[in-house]
């Protein structure tokens, strides 16, 4: 007897693990689970990862996406923000669903596009990942060739930077070469918490308008 998707329950914060998936089986299953669903998935080599967020994950992707939105738009650069779309590559055998990411030098790209194939698409420019329930793996993202990757975990914001195909961790971002990231991600999160998320972007505005 067969189980099919719909017949399990993974509950937020746990993750599902499935062995020697083809790539024609992690086809169905994105199928399957379809577009609105609360589930990301991560699938390298056979091996899927389908893992359900916490409200706690959620809250600190939307600010950070939030943050880096206001950052773009105030330095009039040019972007699109994919969200959770599916990145995969059937050639690499990769697939993945960032928090959210960013095309920004790539932008022009994807422009009009509601897939995204990296088998002949650019990656993201920028692809972010809250780890405060899992860890992200930074193998996807580095076979799949995404400049870079920021990781907020417990211990606040981490930069990877692809560098000859390996991540190097880096204390700026190449896409905010002058704007002290960490710094800002770490504070205005770490001030969400204590007075809400509208109050903290608010106080980044403020600051950046003194400062830029």
């Amino acid at each position: 007897m067969l189980l099919e998707l719909k017949q399990l329950r993974i509950q937020p914060g746990q993750q599902l693990l499935l062995e020697d998936v083809s790539w024609q089986q992690f086809e169905n299953i994105l199928a399957e689970l379809g577009e609105h669903r609360a589930a990301r998935i991560s699938y390298s080599y056979g091996l899927l990862e389908i893992m359900v967020p916490l409200p706690e994950h959620e809250k600190t992707k939307e600010i950070i996406g939030d943050i880096v939105k206001i950052l773009l738009n105030e330095l009039s650069i040019n972007y699109d923000a994919l969200g959770s779309t599916t990145l995969k590559s059937e050639k690499m055998r990769q697939g993945i669903e960032p928090d959210t990411c960013f095309y920004i030098q790539n932008q022009a790209a994807v422009i009009g596009k509601n897939r995204i194939n990296l088998s002949v698409d650019p990656p993201p420019d920028l692809a972010i990942e809250i780890d405060l329930t899992s860890r992200t793996q930074l193998d996807n993202y580095q076979v799949l060739g995404v400049p870079e990757l920021w990781r907020y975990g417990k211990q606040g914001l981490q930069i990877n930077v692809l560098q000859d195909g390996k991540y190097v961790e880096s204390n700026v971002s190449p896409t905010f070469p002058d704007i002290p990231i960490i710094e800002l991600i770490n504070q205005y999160v770490q001030q969400s918490q204590v007075v809400g998320s509208s109050q903290a972007i608010q106080a980044f505005r403020n600051w950046l308008r003194e400062h830029l």
